[in-house]
């Protein structure tokens, strides 16, 4: 029986520089060129803003071989603009497409990045998966608890390889300094906080709007429960206008020093939440959930992880815009995306390293070497070659950190959370899913 394509990228590898094909005998130029092409994967990029920058260098990167197929957003100004970045990268043209349920219909895509709104991430990978694509889904991978346990179930349902882009687990430095803390560097690793600091400037007040135009809203909207247009919604400020669409600050910027908080500590599902949350900056303006939060997540072993998210204060409380801060019964670990450094229990600097490979702080939108690496490692996963660093399974239990810091925020009140990552609070379980328009509901 002949294996299909997929396989075939899984398992083939190349052992010998001289192969004999239909009685004629191939230099290992010409061997390698029919496996590349066999070896190629066909990508599709699902939503153009602000994360596209960070695809371009691994897509475009030869010695990756992949083919760019389709660039697919809602605006076709997002289009026109993607298409014209690659330009100047690859030389051919991927096709342009609206609609996310026409390219999954084409079995030629292998696989798709999903940088779609928060809403879209876990109903447009698992649409992925049931067409057997494989998916590298941006944080936050699930936009409730109910979609987290979904997508896991889909992935391992489907066998297709699912990695969500918190990126920082593929800098080269923070595997190395998260390593040596495993390995005893601090003694044992007990607590750590999360930070992230902006900027952010006030917020347009929502007003009826006409959809501006070419957006296709109605798609845009997808699962979401339909509503009129409102002004500025579509480009960015979806994030702030309510709960149809965004997970706010913990789920746009904490997810990834929570998950490197978690990833130090060696903890799971946490034992118990509590936040204090509020919106303390332009309280006229129309940001419409907390721009402030303290949350913080106790777990067995007497361990605990701190987020301390400001989205609109700017004053530095820890020296840097963003990072994680590990304590240890023998000193203590400062990590961010581009260096850490390593104290002894006086507080006294024992190493200051710093990364070669830079990675976008707070800058919308920017990728860096990290982002290529992790995007490097979808797809040599794909083919049999690597390991996720990423994995659904455990990306996913760093983001039920983000869900539950939010449904305290919502409820007003902390709550406990059993093993299985089930939160035993009636007031809490009723925002365990959401509500989804018509049609749209999610199955495995």
């Amino acid at each position: 029986m002949k294996s299909s394509r997929r396989d075939f990228i899984r398992k083939t590898t190349i052992g010998t520089a001289g192969m004999m094909l239909g009685g004629a005998s191939l230099s290992a130029k010409s061997y390698k060129q029919i496996i590349g092409a066999n070896d190629r994967l066909n990508i599709a990029v699902i939503g153009l803003g602000r994360r596209l920058s960070g695809y371009a260098e691994p897509i475009s990167k030869k010695l990756n071989n992949v083919n760019l197929a389709y660039l697919c957003d809602v605006m076709p100004s997002q289009r026109e603009k993607a298409a014209q970045q690659f330009s100047h990268l690859i030389d051919y043209a991927p096709r342009l497409e609206n609609d996310i349920r026409k390219i999954l219909e084409d079995k030629q895509v292998d696989a798709i990045f999903n940088a779609t709104p928060d809403h879209w991430h876990t109903p447009g990978s698992i649409m992925a998966l049931k067409e057997g694509k494989h998916v590298y889904v941006e944080k936050p991978c699930s936009h409730n608890m109910s979609e987290n346990e979904l997508l896991v179930a889909a992935a391992d349902k489907y066998d297709r390889v699912v990695q969500m882009g918190n990126q920082q687990r593929s800098s080269y430095h923070s595997m190395e300094i998260i390593k040596e803390i495993h390995s005893g560097l601090i003694g044992i690793p007990y607590k750590a906080v999360a930070f992230y600091t902006n900027k952010r400037g006030r917020v347009p007040n929502q007003q009826p709007s006409e959809v501006p135009g070419g957006l296709d809203w109605d798609l845009f909207q997808g699962p979401a429960p339909r509503r009129a247009y409102t002004s500025e919604t579509w480009n960015y400020n979806w994030h702030w206008y309510g709960w149809d669409y965004g997970t706010a600050e913990a789920g746009n910027n904490g997810t990834h020093e929570m998950d490197i908080a978690r990833w130090a500590l060696q903890v799971d599902f946490p034992k118990h939440v509590e936040v204090d949350a509020a919106k303390g900056q332009f309280l006229d303006d129309g940001w419409e959930m907390y721009d402030t939060m303290e949350a913080n997540f106790k777990f067995d072993d007497n361990k605990s992880i701190t987020w301390d998210g400001r989205s609109r204060n700017g004053y530095d409380t820890y020296g840097y815009d963003r990072g994680t801060i590990i304590y240890g019964s023998e000193g203590s670990v400062f990590v961010n995306r581009n260096k850490y450094i390593v104290y002894d229990r006086a507080g006294k600097v024992v190493k200051d390293f710093e990364s070669a490979s830079k990675e976008a702080g707070i800058a919308l939108g920017g990728g860096g070497s990290a982002t290529t690496i992790h995007a490097e490692n979808f797809f040599n996963t794909i083919r049999g070659e690597e390991e996720l660093r990423a994995p659904i399974n455990d990306a996913s239990i760093s983001m039920a950190l983000v869900h539950y810091a939010n449904v305290a925020y919502r409820i007003n009140k902390g709550f406990d959370i059993d093993s299985s990552g089930k939160m035993l609070d009636a007031d809490a379980m009723k925002l365990w899913s959401r509500t989804y328009e018509k049609g749209w509901e999610i199955e495995v």
